[in-house]
C-alpha cells in the first residue's frame, strides 16, 4: 500500500483524463475525506472522494508554499 497523497487547497494537478472542455488541470479547492477541484480552463467544480481521486492524479503540477 502506497503513502496518501497530502491535497492541500491551492494545489494543481493533471488528472489522468480530459475534461470534455479539453483541461486535464485542475486546481483543489477542498480537501478532506472528499476532494474538491475546479477544472483550469471552464470552472467546472466536482467533488471526488479521496481515494477516486488519488487515483485520477496523474501529476502535481503547484504545491502552494506553507504559511
Amino acid at each position: 500500500m502506497s503513502q496518501p497523497l497530502p491535497v492541500t487547497v491551492g494545489m494543481r494537478v493533471r488528472l489522468r483524463k480530459q475534461h470534455p472542455c479539453g483541461s486535464d488541470e485542475w486546481t483543489v479547492t477542498r480537501s478532506g475525506a472528499d476532494v474538491g477541484i475546479v477544472c483550469a480552463k471552464c470552472g467546472r467544480r466536482v467533488m471526488l472522494e479521496r481515494e477516486e481521486f488519488e487515483r485520477r492524479v496523474r501529476q502535481v503540477v503547484f504545491v502552494p508554499d506553507a504559511e
